[in-house]
């Protein structure tokens, strides 16, 4: 008997699609239900994910086929602004007003705690800044008394890395938002790491190897989905146990 589907109607935007992690995890809301927007700073890649997912002319994948590609470069805003305007323009007359709304998981050097590391302040910064942004957007968004104060967003959607549905025990109070912290997972950033380096983080790994763009889509599936309704302002490891 076939599993029930976890995020039927639900309607994905995935942004870094075109490859990795962002790739798989479209792959992984596709078959859980969900008709995905892929959009990645690479339109053809975005293209190529959608044609994965079993988007327009081709005949693989998820029986429902309404997926689409798109090409923004998040990094500024009025991009993001727009891609959210396609979004909705183009899935108005495939699919229920957005119920769910999943952006990518964020790599992190941040495992177990807070840390820095030799040669990557920047780095370290920005993802601290991503932990307490959710932690923040999940206390503000997740009361319905807010919702007069957030330009722009309408009940039911969601503005940072995790969604709700309108089915959910959450959806009368408001947003839930939770990031994903991926530690060494093997993707076409990983790829360019010298063998030597591999190596050694390896080994440093309690499980003994390196995680798959599959294992970050699963937990970006569950905290997507009902099953985990009563998580918000997380930021779930995907690291192996390895701590930084």
């Amino acid at each position: 008997m076939a599993s029930q589907l976890r995020l039927p109607f639900a309607l994905a935007l995935v942004t870094g699609a075109g490859s990795g992690i962002g790739r798989a995890v479209g792959v992984r809301l596709a078959a859980e239900g969900a008709t995905v927007a892929a959009c990645d700073l690479d339109g053809a890649a975005a293209r190529e994910t959608v044609r994965l997912l079993g988007g327009p002319g081709s005949h693989e994948g998820a029986p429902r086929g309404a997926h689409a590609a798109f090409q923004a470069d998040v990094s500024e805003a009025g991009a993001v602004r727009r891609l959210l305007d396609q979004v909705q323009v183009k899935k108005r007359d495939d699919v229920a007003p957005f119920k769910a709304l999943t952006l990518p998981p964020v790599p992190s050097a941040l495992q177990g705690f807070l840390v820095g590391n030799v040669g990557q302040t920047n780095y370290a910064a920005s993802k601290a800044g991503v932990v307490g942004l959710t932690q923040t957007a999940a206390r503000e968004l997740g009361r319905s008394d807010t919702w007069g104060h957030v330009e722009g967003l309408r009940e039911g959607q969601c503005s940072v890395l995790s969604g709700v549905s309108s089915h959910s025990p959450f959806h009368r109070h408001g947003i839930r938002c939770n990031s994903v912290l991926p530690g060494f997972i093997k993707t076409p950033m990983t790829q360019k790491v010298p063998q030597k380096v591999l190596d050694k983080v390896t080994g440093m790994i309690p499980l003994g190897h390196m995680g798959d763009p599959e294992d970050v889509a699963d937990v970006v599936a569950f905290l997507a989905s009902e099953d985990s309704g009563y998580i918000t302002g997380a930021s779930v490891e995907v690291t192996g146990g390895l701590f930084m």
